[in-house]
């Protein structure tokens, strides 16, 4: 490592890249390429000496890095530098002076060019245009003034030598980017710099690199709170489709100080790696780091004789947590409840991370993670999954549990993926989805909700079925909130999404079973096929899939078909139409045409776009009945029945005549369960209007009162369990299921349980 002057620097090649990295710690000054000239001018003469690089890192507490744009840019000046230096007798007093007979101009030409080219251009070459600029401007008005023709020569000669700088200079990048705002600028100053120069910042005990800077053409769209403070800004631009999602979280907003503690209470916390057998307990093992990072912190500080509140301490601990054990930035992306998806792209280091958000779709984000933290991460996902990574199992699907939120997670690696790493995350609510909550945000509407509420009362048999992303996982989550917690849950998954653990909490009886991926060979773990058999050996119980994906269905529709139908049996599956289901689930995977009319109803989720194509919604599109009077194509056959359909227009699901009119086989096997429905369409039509309403009421008081905690599972539970309640109340008491009395008593009971919260609330005002 070449030291000169207190500047120790190193030339890193990693593959394609070529890193100047300069060690700042000794100097005093912060490092700024765009602030301080004296950072600039040595850069540019380190740049002149190793003559390549497609990086600039400057280290300093924190690593400030100069991508492959900037560095372009910073090389060019650095080049053209080392042209000029070259020519250097272009610039001498001898050439100057032109063997004297300019002597009288010559020393004052000298003195200027020597300060411009050889330090202006380097500390401040924005500042040595326009000074150039200038010069040339003075020198023609001299030259219209001079008289003598002898004096004439010596300032066109003089010329001469700016204009060849001039066009040295002119197309430089950092040149044309500024030229638009040139007129009127004041040489030293460092505006310009600013708007053109934006490092990406790392701290210390960070190996991820975020973009702190605002974009300068960037229009505000959006801004929020995540977690622990960490700030949220979405950006549009003029000439892009996809918006910019600039994070800020507190962990770059600390003082030198903290900094510093957070630096040495991880160099301490290393020292430990945690084993294996840690991480299959991921909870306990984060919060022993909380407290031995919260203690050791206490301890530093009290040496140190710091002042530090304990609310400080406790988010430097947090941030302990995220940075040793956790997965850094990542923990705080998935607490952003509008975010459905994170993407991380091979080769770690060169772009950043993409999400996908409830608002604003597709976005890029400020946040670059590096190879070191690809490398850790994938580490990390092994030994909380069990499962290996590698050349011969190049693909890991694993979860993440947190306490705000589970992310199942995808890696590839080589040779699969060539260039090293790539994740994807995708993020689910620890807090399982309702009805209600999708009721609000419009994919499925009140009939639509009362209709799924019914047939999950009468055990019937469905597959949620979509594209990627379209939601069917979370509204499978929705329908297991429907059941009743009297009845028992098993459910079955490769990769551990559903909210089981909140559902247990609850109340529910629940028992929740993983199987090997199908992307796993030679897994010590039960196959899903097996793990679907042994459910039938397990109890009268309601089975939920997390998702049919292979050679299971088979096992699924035999289950179907001896008996396990007596409950709800659901999952999701792949498909973007009924036939598509059918399609994949006969002809792709093998199940007999006549197991697959134990399916009762397919509900297709999928998302609509906008005309443009950048806004995306999630929809429930269809809620379709597979009939059983059929042999061999259920489309030609008329083994599909929509029951509703969406509607563009109205932008949501609308009754189609067959169910208005009752002509519903799978209604109609629920109804002749039931005395009080059995042969009479009304009652079951009420019914269900009736379930409508109530979810319709629970979202207008959730909407009225500002109150979302009423459209979660908790109160939708509570609200279910007094349905029935109320419903089998006024059976007993009148004889009959009278809808209107039904719904009178449970908006009664409605708006006294909310008077009850809000006392407890301490809130006043009507309800």
């Amino acid at each position: 490592m070449p030291e000169d002057e207190g500047w120790k620097y190193e030339v890193i090649r990693e593959g394609e890249e070529v890193i100047l990295r300069i060690d700042c710690e000794r100097l005093s000054r912060a490092p700024s390429l765009e602030d301080d000239p004296v950072y600039m001018s040595k850069v540019i003469d380190l740049l002149a000496e190793i003559g390549t690089a497609t990086k600039i890192v400057l280290h300093q507490k924190r690593d400030y890095e100069y991508d492959l744009d900037q560095t372009a840019m910073l090389l060019e000046i650095a080049q053209a530098y080392v042209r000029l230096v070259r020519q250097k007798d272009l610039f001498s007093r001898e050439a100057l002076s032109r063997g004297g007979k300019c002597a009288r101009l010559g020393d004052k030409q000298y003195t200027t060019l020597q300060n411009l080219f050889f330090r202006q251009l380097k500390e401040d070459p924005l500042g040595a245009y326009v000074h150039l600029k200038r010069l040339i401007r003075d020198e023609r008005i001299q030259a219209d003034k001079t008289i003598l023709e002898s004096d004439q020569e010596c300032v066109r000669n003089y010329l001469g030598v700016l204009m060849y700088v001039l066009k040295n200079l002119d197309q430089l990048q950092i040149i044309v980017r500024a030229k638009p705002s040139l007129e009127g600028y004041k040489v030293g100053t460092r505006d310009l710099y600013r708007e053109i120069l934006h490092p990406i910042i790392k701290p210390d005990f960070m190996f991820t690199k975020l973009m702190g800077q605002f974009p300068q053409d960037g229009e505000e769209i959006d801004s929020y709170t995540i977690g622990e403070n960490s700030e949220v800004t979405i950006f549009k631009f003029p000439h892009m489709v996809k918006n910019l999602y600039h994070l800020m979280p507190p962990e770059f907003r600390l003082t030198e100080e903290e900094y510093d503690l957070l630096d040495m209470a991880r160099n301490v916390m290393a020292e430990h790696k945690p084993s294996k057998e840690e991480f299959t307990n991921p909870k306990r093992m984060r919060d022993v780091f909380y407290h031995v990072g919260r203690d050791l912190l206490d301890e530093i500080i009290h040496y140190q004789q710091l002042r530090v509140g304990s609310d400080m301490v406790d988010l430097l601990s947090k941030i302990l947590v995220r940075y040793t054990v956790g997965f850094g930035l990542i923990e705080v992306l998935l607490q952003d409840e509008k975010i459905q998806d994170i993407s991380v792209n091979s080769p770690a280091g060169r772009t950043p991370l993409f999400i996908v958000h409830s608002d604003h779709a597709d976005c890029d984000t400020n946040i670059i993670p590096t190879r070191p933290e690809a490398e850790s991460w994938a580490s990390k996902l092994r030994m909380i999954s069990g499962r290996p990574l590698d050349e011969a199992n190049p693909i890991l699907d694993t979860e993440l549990r947190l306490e705000y939120a589970t992310a199942r997670i995808s890696v590839i690696t080589e040779p699969f993926d060539p260039t090293g790493l790539a994740f994807s995350f995708r993020r689910h609510r620890n807090k399982p989805w309702t009805l209600p909550l999708f009721m609000k945000h419009k994919m499925i509407n009140p009939m639509g909700a009362g209709l799924l509420s019914f047939c999950i009362d009468g055990t019937r048999s469905m597959l949620i079925a979509g594209t990627r992303s379209s939601g069917k996982s979370s509204f499978l989550t929705a329908v297991m909130v429907e059941i009743m917690r009297r009845y028992r849950l098993l459910t079955l998954e490769d990769t551990l999404e559903l909210p089981t653990d909140a559902l247990r909490e609850m109340g529910y009886n629940i028992q929740a079973m993983k199987v090997a991926s199908a992307l796993v060979r030679g897994s010590s773990e039960m196959s899903a096929s097996d793990g679907i058999r042994s459910t039938l050996r397990l109890g009268d119980s309601s089975l939920i899939i997390g998702e049919v994906r292979s050679k299971e269905a088979i096992s699924l529709y035999e289950a179907m078909r001896v008996g396990a139908a007596a409950n709800v049996v659901a999952g999701t599956i792949h498909g973007d139409s009924p036939y598509g289901v059918y399609d994949r689930v006969v002809n792709d995977i093998g199940v007999p045409k006549t197991s697959f009319k134990a399916t009762d109803l397919i509900i297709i989720a999928n998302p609509i776009r906008s005309a443009g194509g950048i806004q995306r919604k999630r929809r429930i599109t269809e809620i379709t009945e597979v009939r059983k009077q059929w042999d061999n194509d259920p489309l030609l056959e008329g083994g599909f029945v929509d029951l509703m359909k969406y509607d563009a227009r109205k932008d949501e699901l609308v009754i189609t005549d067959d169910l208005l009119n009752g002509e519903s086989d799978t209604l109609k096997a629920i109804a002749s369960n039931i005395p009080d429905f059995v042969g009479n369409w009304e009652a079951v039509w009420q019914n269900i209007e009736l379930r409508a309403k109530t979810k319709e009421m629970q979202v207008a008081y959730a909407e009225k009162l500002s109150d979302m905690d009423l459209l979660e599972a908790p109160f939708t539970l509570q609200c279910n369990d007094q349905f029935h309640l109320v419903a089998e109340k006024v059976k007993k008491e009148m004889g009959v299921m009278e809808p209107k009395q039904i719904l009178f008593e449970w908006e009664t009971w409605l708006k006294r349980e909310l008077k009850r919260r809000a006392l407890e609330q301490g809130k006043r005002g009507p309800i």
